[in-house]
């Protein structure tokens, strides 16, 4: 802490109540970092938890004062190291701050602080009929702060978009603790610069958010699901390109194209850690499992459609639900797969990389080869209908070689992500992990001018230092 630990947290007393200043070494420790593996933490000179956006002004301006570092934090279920604190920084969690201010079924849209968790908004909303779409494997616990944070994602990503497509606007706490109000409440509007776009995916590096209006969207019919067997992974990604670009075979269409609700895709090795995790019974055999769900007026018709095109890839038995409540045991078998593989050798590093869906197949063929290379345990979970794959890297972490082995692998998939024309992160973020490749995606220009954008809003460079950049 620039003016010493003490002076500094003597200031945070003064605008805080006692119960939300945490210097307990032990209690701080547990605010330390995220669920990223591979990425440092520091230890945290203090931890504060503001329930008022007044509070959290409070927190800024004393960081100012006294220049010292500040990491705003969520749920932590980050996996990018976004969250991960450094030496002698604030802690600044949002946790407490979780009320919902406002649903407007008129407007379609809700006011939300940002410790709001993502499924307490979905369900508080789905009693006025609405939905939040933007749904996260690790919905249950992530907070919208976070999810703004990380532009993050989700299972139904393929036909409802990301979370930045549902951000309206948002109150943000500048660095000097000042309150900035962005975006809009109405459905159109172009006026100026989008600087509610460019806080969304800036993980806490420009500003805090302390209030956000998110869109609504009406509640959909529940959805209905199938699973699909393939002998390989490339049948499976040949069948979400048949779907997505409807084409039963013969190469010039000749099918509507579908947009389903969700269209994930599971191989051998992350079935058999869910099957070890849940003991579901998913089909062990099988290199690739395809699950496609609907939630339109004709789900059924959709999916014996969907059936025939995965048929036509090569699918060896396909397999609809037979109601909503199987439907949603077929996701939460796809919803537990990181934290199965996670079992599998104790420690996981967790890939991010977005491809075209054209090239699905060639990524993972390549992280195939990249596991034989490496003689690693690498399983592959895909929101396949977006291009969006998690090969996720089981090693362990108490062997020092295969501790090598993972890194370089990780390293080597995110490599080959953009020879495919891809990207290094569809929704995890970049934090600590990913900043040599940010640098490398964005190329000398695009950095020169991100880090531009950095010095405008956070001038001494007390954001969530050492992140993105």
């Amino acid at each position: 802490m620039g003016a010493g630990a003490g002076v500094v947290i003597e200031q945070l007393r003064q605008g805080l109540p006692a119960e939300a200043v945490l210097t307990d070494p032990d209690v701080m420790a547990g605010y330390a970092r995220d669920q990223a593996g591979f990425c440092p933490a520091g230890t945290p000179g203090v931890v504060v938890l503001p329930r008022t956006v007044e509070q959290v002004q409070h927190v800024l301006r004393t960081a100012t004062a006294t220049r010292t570092p500040v990491v705003p934090q969520g749920a932590r279920t980050g996996l990018s190291g976004g969250a991960n604190a450094s030496d002698g920084c604030i802690v600044l969690s949002l946790v407490k701050m979780d009320r919902i201010l406002e649903i407007s079924p008129v407007d379609r849209l809700a006011v939300v602080e940002p410790g709001v968790v993502n499924a307490d908004l979905s369900r508080a909303v789905a009693a006025h009929g609405l939905s939040y779409p933007p749904d996260p494997s690790s919905w249950e616990e992530c907070t919208i702060g976070g999810n703004i944070g990380t532009a993050s994602g989700g299972l139904c990503c393929v036909k409802y978009g990301v979370t930045a497509e549902y951000v309206l606007g948002l109150d943000v706490v500048l660095a000097d603790g000042r309150l900035l109000s962005t975006g809009r409440r109405t459905a159109k509007g172009v006026a100026g610069y989008d600087l509610t776009r460019l806080f969304v995916g800036s993980e806490g590096s420009l500003g805090v958010v302390v209030r956000a209006v998110l869109a609504l969207r009406p509640e959909p019919p529940r959805s209905l699901a199938l699973a699909a067997e393939f002998p390989t992974v490339e049948a499976a990604c040949d069948a979400v390109c048949r779907i997505m670009g409807g084409d039963d075979g013969g190469g010039d269409g000749g099918v509507p194209a579908h947009t389903p609700a969700l269209l994930e895709l599971m191989d051998r090795t992350t079935l058999r850690a869910v099957n070890d995790l849940t003991r579901m019974g998913l089909p062990e055999t099988t290199e690739a499992l395809l699950l496609a769900g609907f939630d339109t007026p004709d789900a059924a018709a959709d999916l014996a459609a969907v059936a025939g095109l995965c048929k036509a890839a090569g699918a060896t038995e396909v397999v609809p639900a037979e109601d909503a409540a199987e439907s949603e045991l077929l996701l939460a078998a796809r919803r537990s797969a990181l934290v199965a593989l996670d079992r599998v050798k104790g420690t996981t590093m967790i890939d991010d990389v977005c491809v075209p869906r054209s090239r699905l197949a060639d990524l993972l063929k390549g992280v195939a080869a990249v596991a034989d290379r490496n003689g690693l345990t690498i399983g592959v979970l895909a929101h396949a209908g977006d291009g969006n794959s998690h090969p996720t890297v089981c090693f362990d972490a108490s062997d020092p070689g295969e501790a090598a082995r993972a890194r370089a692998s990780f390293d080597e998939i995110m490599a080959l992500g953009l020879e495919l024309g891809g990207t290094i992160t569809g929704e995890h973020g970049v934090g600590l992990l990913k900043k040599e490749w940010l640098a490398r995606e964005l190329g000398p220009v695009g950095l020169e001018l991100q880090r531009g954008v950095k010095q405008v809003f956070d001038p001494l460079g007390l954001l969530n230092p050492g992140k993105l950049f």
